[in-house]
Protein backbone atom coordinates (compact mmCIF):
# COMPACT_ATOMS: atom_id res chain seq x y z
CA UNK A 1 0.00 0.00 0.00
CA UNK A 2 1.38 3.41 -1.01
CA UNK A 3 0.88 6.05 1.70
CA UNK A 4 0.70 9.73 0.78
CA UNK A 5 0.77 12.73 3.12
CA UNK A 6 0.07 16.41 2.49
CA UNK A 7 -0.37 19.50 4.66
CA UNK A 8 -2.25 22.75 4.50
CA UNK A 9 -4.34 25.35 6.32
CA UNK A 10 -7.46 24.75 4.20
CA UNK A 11 -9.05 27.99 5.27
CA UNK A 12 -12.25 28.72 3.32
CA UNK A 13 -11.95 25.39 1.51
CA UNK A 14 -12.34 25.99 -2.21
CA UNK A 15 -12.09 24.22 -5.57
CA UNK A 16 -8.31 24.69 -5.68
CA UNK A 17 -7.92 22.83 -2.37
CA UNK A 18 -10.16 20.01 -3.55
CA UNK A 19 -8.29 19.61 -6.86
CA UNK A 20 -4.99 19.44 -4.95
CA UNK A 21 -6.38 16.79 -2.59
CA UNK A 22 -7.72 14.81 -5.55
CA UNK A 23 -4.27 14.80 -7.19
CA UNK A 24 -2.65 13.82 -3.90
CA UNK A 25 -5.15 10.98 -3.46
CA UNK A 26 -4.38 9.69 -6.97
CA UNK A 27 -0.68 9.31 -6.09
CA UNK A 28 -1.28 6.34 -3.78
CA UNK A 29 -3.68 4.13 -1.88
CA UNK A 30 -4.00 5.95 1.46
CA UNK A 31 -4.04 9.75 1.96
CA UNK A 32 -3.20 11.47 5.25
CA UNK A 33 -3.99 15.18 5.42
CA UNK A 34 -2.28 17.37 8.01
CA UNK A 35 -4.27 20.49 8.94
CA UNK A 36 -2.14 23.19 10.55
CA UNK A 37 -3.16 24.39 14.00
CA UNK A 38 -3.95 28.04 14.70
CA UNK A 39 -0.79 28.52 16.76
CA UNK A 40 1.47 26.96 14.13
CA UNK A 41 -0.12 29.13 11.46
CA UNK A 42 0.76 32.18 13.54
CA UNK A 43 4.44 31.19 13.60
CA UNK A 44 4.34 31.02 9.79
CA UNK A 45 2.74 34.45 9.49
CA UNK A 46 -0.77 33.16 8.70
CA UNK A 47 -2.69 35.08 11.32
CA UNK A 48 -5.85 35.84 9.40
CA UNK A 49 -7.61 32.49 9.08
CA UNK A 50 -11.37 32.93 8.89
CA UNK A 51 -12.16 29.49 10.29
CA UNK A 52 -11.20 27.62 13.44
CA UNK A 53 -9.09 24.46 13.37
CA UNK A 54 -12.17 22.28 13.91
CA UNK A 55 -14.07 24.00 11.09
CA UNK A 56 -11.14 23.50 8.71
CA UNK A 57 -10.75 19.83 9.67
CA UNK A 58 -14.47 19.25 9.15
CA UNK A 59 -14.25 20.88 5.73
CA UNK A 60 -11.44 18.52 4.68
CA UNK A 61 -13.33 15.54 6.08
CA UNK A 62 -16.45 16.51 4.11
CA UNK A 63 -14.55 16.09 0.81
CA UNK A 64 -14.28 12.35 1.45
CA UNK A 65 -10.75 12.39 0.03
CA UNK A 66 -8.77 12.03 3.27
CA UNK A 67 -8.37 8.55 4.74
CA UNK A 68 -6.95 10.12 7.89
CA UNK A 69 -6.71 13.69 9.19
CA UNK A 70 -4.06 14.83 11.66
CA UNK A 71 -3.10 18.20 13.19
CA UNK A 72 0.22 19.87 12.40
CA UNK A 73 1.33 21.71 15.53
CA UNK A 74 5.06 22.45 15.36
CA UNK A 75 8.10 22.97 13.16
CA UNK A 76 9.80 19.69 12.27
CA UNK A 77 6.65 17.58 12.68
CA UNK A 78 6.67 16.54 9.02
CA UNK A 79 9.74 14.35 9.48
CA UNK A 80 8.25 12.69 12.57
CA UNK A 81 4.95 12.10 10.76
CA UNK A 82 6.69 10.56 7.74
CA UNK A 83 8.47 8.11 10.02
CA UNK A 84 5.48 7.46 12.27
CA UNK A 85 3.05 6.68 9.44
CA UNK A 86 5.56 4.99 7.11
CA UNK A 87 4.91 7.52 4.38
CA UNK A 88 5.98 6.80 0.79
CA UNK A 89 5.11 10.15 -0.82
CA UNK A 90 5.04 13.68 0.56
CA UNK A 91 3.19 16.12 -1.67
CA UNK A 92 2.30 19.80 -1.57
CA UNK A 93 1.45 22.63 -3.98
CA UNK A 94 4.00 23.82 -6.52
CA UNK A 95 4.16 27.26 -4.90
CA UNK A 96 6.33 25.50 -2.29
CA UNK A 97 8.65 24.06 -4.96
CA UNK A 98 12.10 23.33 -3.54
CA UNK A 99 11.13 24.24 0.02
CA UNK A 100 10.63 20.63 1.13
CA UNK A 101 13.41 18.96 -0.86
CA UNK A 102 15.05 18.02 2.44
CA UNK A 103 12.27 15.48 3.00
CA UNK A 104 13.49 13.43 0.01
CA UNK A 105 15.87 11.74 2.45
CA UNK A 106 12.80 10.11 4.06
CA UNK A 107 10.34 9.65 1.17
CA UNK A 108 9.53 10.76 -2.36
CA UNK A 109 8.66 14.46 -2.66
CA UNK A 110 6.20 15.61 -5.32
CA UNK A 111 5.12 19.20 -5.99
CA UNK A 112 1.66 19.43 -7.53
CA UNK A 113 0.52 22.32 -9.74
CA UNK A 114 -2.01 24.58 -8.09
CA UNK A 115 -5.30 25.63 -9.64
CA UNK A 116 -4.77 29.02 -11.24
CA UNK A 117 -6.84 32.04 -10.26
CA UNK A 118 -8.01 30.99 -6.81
CA UNK A 119 -6.52 31.03 -3.33
CA UNK A 120 -7.65 31.46 0.26
CA UNK A 121 -5.77 34.76 0.48
CA UNK A 122 -7.66 36.09 -2.54
CA UNK A 123 -10.96 34.95 -1.06
CA UNK A 124 -10.16 36.61 2.26
CA UNK A 125 -9.24 39.84 0.50
CA UNK A 126 -12.45 39.71 -1.51
CA UNK A 127 -14.62 39.03 1.51
CA UNK A 128 -12.92 41.52 3.80
CA UNK A 129 -11.94 44.92 2.47
CA UNK A 130 -11.91 47.11 5.54
CA UNK A 131 -10.72 50.67 5.01
CA UNK A 132 -9.03 51.71 8.25
CA UNK A 133 -8.16 55.28 9.23
CA UNK A 134 -5.57 56.15 11.88
CA UNK A 135 -6.32 58.83 14.46
CA UNK A 136 -3.83 60.53 16.78
CA UNK A 137 -0.34 61.97 17.14
CA UNK A 138 1.38 59.02 18.81
CA UNK A 139 4.50 57.32 17.50
CA UNK A 140 2.62 54.09 18.23
CA UNK A 141 0.67 54.63 14.99
CA UNK A 142 3.89 53.78 13.14
CA UNK A 143 3.68 50.28 14.63
CA UNK A 144 0.03 49.95 13.69
CA UNK A 145 0.84 50.96 10.10
CA UNK A 146 3.61 48.38 9.91
CA UNK A 147 1.59 45.56 11.46
CA UNK A 148 -1.45 46.22 9.26
CA UNK A 149 0.62 45.01 6.30
CA UNK A 150 0.47 41.46 7.71
CA UNK A 151 -3.32 41.38 7.77
CA UNK A 152 -5.09 40.50 4.54
CA UNK A 153 -8.05 42.73 3.70
CA UNK A 154 -7.21 45.70 5.92
CA UNK A 155 -6.20 48.78 3.97
CA UNK A 156 -5.13 52.04 5.56
CA UNK A 157 -6.92 55.05 4.16
CA UNK A 158 -5.08 57.84 5.90
CA UNK A 159 -4.24 59.51 9.17
CA UNK A 160 -5.79 62.36 11.13
CA UNK A 161 -2.99 64.04 13.05
CA UNK A 162 -1.97 67.49 14.19
CA UNK A 163 1.69 66.86 13.34
CA UNK A 164 2.46 64.48 10.46
CA UNK A 165 6.22 64.93 11.03
CA UNK A 166 5.99 62.72 14.12
CA UNK A 167 4.94 59.76 12.02
CA UNK A 168 6.84 57.51 9.61
CA UNK A 169 7.40 58.08 5.89
CA UNK A 170 5.05 55.17 5.15
CA UNK A 171 2.21 57.03 6.85
CA UNK A 172 3.13 60.20 4.92
CA UNK A 173 2.44 58.30 1.70
CA UNK A 174 -1.12 57.42 2.66
CA UNK A 175 -3.63 59.10 0.38
CA UNK A 176 -5.38 61.15 3.06
CA UNK A 177 -3.38 63.12 5.62
CA UNK A 178 -5.43 65.71 7.43
CA UNK A 179 -6.02 67.49 10.69
CA UNK A 180 -9.75 67.21 10.02
CA UNK A 181 -11.29 64.13 11.62
CA UNK A 182 -14.27 64.29 9.26
CA UNK A 183 -12.00 63.91 6.21
CA UNK A 184 -10.72 60.52 7.39
CA UNK A 185 -14.18 59.30 8.43
CA UNK A 186 -15.50 59.95 4.91
CA UNK A 187 -13.06 57.48 3.34
CA UNK A 188 -12.94 54.86 6.11
CA UNK A 189 -15.06 51.92 7.27
CA UNK A 190 -13.36 51.94 10.65
CA UNK A 191 -10.84 53.92 12.68
CA UNK A 192 -8.00 53.05 15.02
CA UNK A 193 -7.77 55.74 17.72
CA UNK A 194 -4.53 56.45 19.58
CA UNK A 195 -5.19 60.04 20.64
CA UNK A 196 -4.96 61.05 24.30
CA UNK A 197 -7.77 59.56 26.44
CA UNK A 198 -9.33 62.95 27.13
CA UNK A 199 -10.31 63.04 23.45
CA UNK A 200 -11.56 59.46 23.12
CA UNK A 201 -15.18 59.91 24.12
CA UNK A 202 -16.00 62.59 21.57
CA UNK A 203 -13.95 60.99 18.79
CA UNK A 204 -15.60 57.60 19.31
CA UNK A 205 -19.06 59.14 19.56
CA UNK A 206 -18.50 61.00 16.29
CA UNK A 207 -17.23 57.88 14.50
CA UNK A 208 -20.12 55.73 15.69
CA UNK A 209 -22.54 58.47 14.69
CA UNK A 210 -21.13 58.30 11.16
CA UNK A 211 -21.57 54.51 11.04
CA UNK A 212 -17.88 53.66 11.53
CA UNK A 213 -16.44 50.79 13.57
CA UNK A 214 -13.89 51.76 16.24
CA UNK A 215 -10.77 50.16 17.66
CA UNK A 216 -9.57 52.44 20.46
CA UNK A 217 -6.48 52.26 22.60
CA UNK A 218 -7.32 51.68 26.25
CA UNK A 219 -8.58 53.46 28.28
CA UNK A 220 -11.54 53.92 25.97
CA UNK A 221 -13.15 56.41 28.37
CA UNK A 222 -12.36 58.13 31.63
CA UNK A 223 -15.74 57.44 33.23
CA UNK A 224 -18.06 54.45 33.45
CA UNK A 225 -21.02 56.53 32.27
CA UNK A 226 -19.28 57.57 29.04
CA UNK A 227 -18.20 54.00 28.27
CA UNK A 228 -21.68 52.59 28.80
CA UNK A 229 -23.16 55.29 26.59
CA UNK A 230 -20.76 54.43 23.75
CA UNK A 231 -21.42 50.68 24.06
CA UNK A 232 -25.15 51.38 23.86
CA UNK A 233 -24.63 53.57 20.79
CA UNK A 234 -22.47 50.95 19.06
CA UNK A 235 -24.90 48.11 19.76
CA UNK A 236 -27.92 50.11 18.60
CA UNK A 237 -26.18 50.85 15.29
CA UNK A 238 -24.76 47.31 14.84
CA UNK A 239 -21.21 48.64 15.03
CA UNK A 240 -18.08 47.29 16.66
CA UNK A 241 -16.44 49.23 19.50
CA UNK A 242 -13.35 47.32 20.57
CA UNK A 243 -10.72 48.12 23.19
CA UNK A 244 -7.07 47.86 22.16
CA UNK A 245 -4.64 46.30 24.64
CA UNK A 246 -2.10 44.36 22.59
CA UNK A 247 -1.13 42.06 25.47
CA UNK A 248 -4.63 40.57 25.40
CA UNK A 249 -3.92 39.08 21.98
CA UNK A 250 -0.55 37.45 22.64
CA UNK A 251 -0.70 33.66 22.64
CA UNK A 252 1.39 33.45 25.81
CA UNK A 253 -1.01 35.58 27.82
CA UNK A 254 -4.13 33.76 26.66
CA UNK A 255 -2.49 30.41 27.43
CA UNK A 256 -1.44 31.42 30.94
CA UNK A 257 -5.01 32.51 31.70
CA UNK A 258 -6.29 29.09 30.62
CA UNK A 259 -3.66 27.32 32.72
CA UNK A 260 -4.56 29.34 35.80
CA UNK A 261 -8.20 28.33 35.41
CA UNK A 262 -7.20 24.67 35.60
CA UNK A 263 -5.88 25.21 39.15
CA UNK A 264 -2.28 24.46 38.14
CA UNK A 265 -0.99 26.69 40.99
CA UNK A 266 -3.91 26.01 43.32
CA UNK A 267 -6.12 28.79 44.63
CA UNK A 268 -4.87 32.22 43.57
CA UNK A 269 -4.09 34.46 46.54
CA UNK A 270 -2.15 37.34 44.96
CA UNK A 271 -1.40 39.04 41.64
CA UNK A 272 1.47 41.51 41.25
CA UNK A 273 1.88 43.39 37.96
CA UNK A 274 4.54 46.02 37.29
CA UNK A 275 4.72 48.22 34.17
CA UNK A 276 7.16 51.13 33.94
CA UNK A 277 9.11 53.08 31.34
CA UNK A 278 11.78 55.77 31.27
CA UNK A 279 10.24 57.30 28.16
CA UNK A 280 8.86 60.79 28.66
CA UNK A 281 5.19 61.53 28.21
CA UNK A 282 4.03 62.87 24.87
CA UNK A 283 1.97 66.05 24.69
CA UNK A 284 -0.92 67.02 22.49
CA UNK A 285 -2.73 70.28 23.09
CA UNK A 286 -1.39 70.32 26.66
CA UNK A 287 -3.03 66.96 27.38
CA UNK A 288 -0.59 64.24 28.38
CA UNK A 289 -0.62 60.51 27.82
CA UNK A 290 1.40 59.78 30.92
CA UNK A 291 2.14 56.64 32.91
CA UNK A 292 -1.43 56.33 34.19
CA UNK A 293 -2.81 55.97 30.68
CA UNK A 294 0.18 54.28 29.10
CA UNK A 295 0.54 51.45 31.59
CA UNK A 296 -2.59 51.48 33.75
CA UNK A 297 -4.87 49.57 31.34
CA UNK A 298 -2.30 46.81 30.73
CA UNK A 299 -1.67 46.17 34.44
CA UNK A 300 -5.36 46.44 35.27
CA UNK A 301 -6.28 44.06 32.44
CA UNK A 302 -4.04 41.35 33.92
CA UNK A 303 -5.55 41.75 37.39
CA UNK A 304 -9.15 41.85 36.20
CA UNK A 305 -8.72 38.87 33.86
CA UNK A 306 -7.19 36.74 36.62
CA UNK A 307 -9.21 37.82 39.67
CA UNK A 308 -12.26 39.45 38.12
CA UNK A 309 -13.66 42.95 38.54
CA UNK A 310 -15.57 42.46 41.79
CA UNK A 311 -12.94 43.62 44.27
CA UNK A 312 -14.01 44.74 47.74
CA UNK A 313 -11.64 47.65 48.27
CA UNK A 314 -9.13 49.74 46.35
CA UNK A 315 -6.37 52.01 47.64
CA UNK A 316 -4.07 54.04 45.38
CA UNK A 317 -0.92 55.99 46.12
CA UNK A 318 0.09 58.49 43.40
CA UNK A 319 3.40 60.29 43.17
CA UNK A 320 2.92 63.40 41.04
CA UNK A 321 5.79 64.59 38.88
CA UNK A 322 3.88 67.79 38.11
CA UNK A 323 1.04 68.58 40.50
CA UNK A 324 -0.15 71.64 38.55
CA UNK A 325 -0.94 69.65 35.40
CA UNK A 326 -1.71 66.44 37.29
CA UNK A 327 1.03 64.44 35.61
CA UNK A 328 1.68 61.20 37.42
CA UNK A 329 5.11 59.75 38.06
CA UNK A 330 4.67 56.46 39.94
CA UNK A 331 1.41 54.81 41.01
CA UNK A 332 0.81 51.87 43.33
CA UNK A 333 -2.69 50.46 43.71
CA UNK A 334 -3.85 47.61 45.91
CA UNK A 335 -7.09 45.75 45.23
CA UNK A 336 -8.59 43.64 47.99
CA UNK A 337 -10.76 40.70 46.93
CA UNK A 338 -12.65 38.26 49.12
CA UNK A 339 -9.87 35.65 49.04
CA UNK A 340 -7.02 37.43 47.25
CA UNK A 341 -5.11 40.67 46.88
CA UNK A 342 -3.63 42.36 43.81
CA UNK A 343 -1.05 45.11 43.40
CA UNK A 344 -0.21 47.10 40.30
CA UNK A 345 2.84 49.36 40.01
CA UNK A 346 2.90 51.66 37.02
CA UNK A 347 5.13 54.60 36.19
CA UNK A 348 6.40 57.03 33.60
CA UNK A 349 10.04 58.22 33.81
CA UNK A 350 10.72 55.59 36.46
CA UNK A 351 12.08 52.08 36.07
CA UNK A 352 11.35 48.87 37.96
CA UNK A 353 11.40 45.16 37.14
CA UNK A 354 8.46 44.63 34.80
CA UNK A 355 7.30 41.21 35.94
CA UNK A 356 3.93 39.56 36.44
CA UNK A 357 3.67 37.16 39.38
CA UNK A 358 0.58 35.18 40.31
CA UNK A 359 0.83 33.45 43.69
CA UNK A 360 -1.14 30.32 44.51
CA UNK A 361 -1.54 27.71 47.23
CA UNK A 362 0.41 25.10 45.22
CA UNK A 363 2.92 27.25 43.34
CA UNK A 364 3.22 30.46 41.40
CA UNK A 365 3.25 31.74 37.84
CA UNK A 366 6.17 33.92 36.81
CA UNK A 367 6.39 36.05 33.66
CA UNK A 368 9.75 37.83 33.19
CA UNK A 369 10.12 41.44 32.09
CA UNK A 370 8.65 42.76 29.95
CA UNK A 371 5.68 40.57 30.81
CA UNK A 372 3.29 42.56 28.59
CA UNK A 373 5.37 41.66 25.53
CA UNK A 374 6.51 38.12 26.20
CA UNK A 375 6.57 34.74 24.53
CA UNK A 376 7.58 32.82 27.66
CA UNK A 377 6.42 32.13 31.22
CA UNK A 378 7.05 29.62 34.00
CA UNK A 379 5.02 27.67 36.54
CA UNK A 380 7.19 27.28 39.64
CA UNK A 381 6.76 25.01 42.66
CA UNK A 382 8.40 24.37 46.02
CA UNK A 383 10.30 21.52 44.37
CA UNK A 384 12.14 23.08 41.40
CA UNK A 385 12.21 19.74 39.57
CA UNK A 386 8.45 20.11 39.04
CA UNK A 387 8.77 23.53 37.37
CA UNK A 388 7.38 23.92 33.86
CA UNK A 389 8.29 26.38 31.13
CA UNK A 390 6.06 27.52 28.28
CA UNK A 391 7.18 29.18 25.03
CA UNK A 392 4.92 30.77 22.41
CA UNK A 393 5.70 32.72 19.27
CA UNK A 394 4.90 36.44 19.44
CA UNK A 395 5.10 38.61 16.34
CA UNK A 396 4.43 42.31 16.21
CA UNK A 397 3.86 42.62 19.98
CA UNK A 398 0.32 41.28 19.46
CA UNK A 399 -0.80 44.27 17.36
CA UNK A 400 -1.34 42.26 14.18
CA UNK A 401 -3.43 39.68 16.07
CA UNK A 402 -5.46 42.53 17.54
CA UNK A 403 -6.15 43.88 14.04
CA UNK A 404 -7.20 40.42 12.84
CA UNK A 405 -9.58 40.10 15.78
CA UNK A 406 -11.07 43.52 15.01
CA UNK A 407 -11.60 42.59 11.36
CA UNK A 408 -13.17 39.22 12.23
CA UNK A 409 -15.53 40.87 14.69
CA UNK A 410 -16.67 43.31 12.03
CA UNK A 411 -17.19 40.59 9.42
CA UNK A 412 -18.99 38.08 11.60
CA UNK A 413 -20.77 40.52 13.91
CA UNK A 414 -19.71 38.26 16.77
CA UNK A 415 -17.99 39.62 19.86
CA UNK A 416 -16.25 36.27 20.50
CA UNK A 417 -13.16 37.49 18.64
CA UNK A 418 -12.51 40.28 21.13
CA UNK A 419 -10.26 39.20 24.01
CA UNK A 420 -11.40 42.10 26.19
CA UNK A 421 -14.91 41.98 27.58
CA UNK A 422 -16.70 45.31 27.86
CA UNK A 423 -17.11 44.75 31.62
CA UNK A 424 -13.31 44.82 31.96
CA UNK A 425 -13.13 47.99 29.88
CA UNK A 426 -15.74 49.61 32.10
CA UNK A 427 -13.77 48.60 35.21
CA UNK A 428 -10.64 50.19 33.72
CA UNK A 429 -12.59 53.40 33.04
CA UNK A 430 -13.93 53.40 36.62
CA UNK A 431 -10.38 53.18 37.92
CA UNK A 432 -9.34 56.16 35.81
CA UNK A 433 -12.35 58.07 37.13
CA UNK A 434 -11.43 57.23 40.73
CA UNK A 435 -7.85 58.45 40.35
CA UNK A 436 -8.81 61.74 38.72
CA UNK A 437 -11.57 62.41 41.23
CA UNK A 438 -9.30 61.51 44.15
CA UNK A 439 -11.41 58.65 45.50
CA UNK A 440 -9.35 56.32 47.73
CA UNK A 441 -6.19 58.06 46.50
CA UNK A 442 -3.21 59.33 48.45
CA UNK A 443 -1.04 61.91 46.64
CA UNK A 444 2.60 62.44 47.49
Amino acid sequence: MVKVITYGTYDLLHYGHIRLLERAKALGDYLIVGVTSDDFDKTRGKINCQQSLMERMEAVKSTGLADEIIVEEYEGQKIEDIRKYNIDIFTVGSDWKGHFDYLSEYCQVIYLPRTEGISSSELRNKNRKIQLGLIGDSYFLNKVEKESQYVNGIELTGVCTSDITKLSDNIHRLEYNSEKYEDILKVSDAVYIRSVPQLHYQQIRTALGKGKHVLCESPVCLTKKEYEELIHLANNNNLVLMEAIKTAYSTAFTRLLLLLKTGIIGDIVAVDATCTSLNSSSYIADLSWDGLFEWGPTALFAVFQILGINYKKQQTCVQLSDSDSFKTGFIVTTFVYEHAVATIRIGDRVKSEGTLIVSGTKGYLYVPAPWWNTDYFEIRYENPSHNKRYFYQLDGEGIRYELVSFAKTIETEKKIYSNIDSSVGIAISEYMDDVYNKRNVLYI
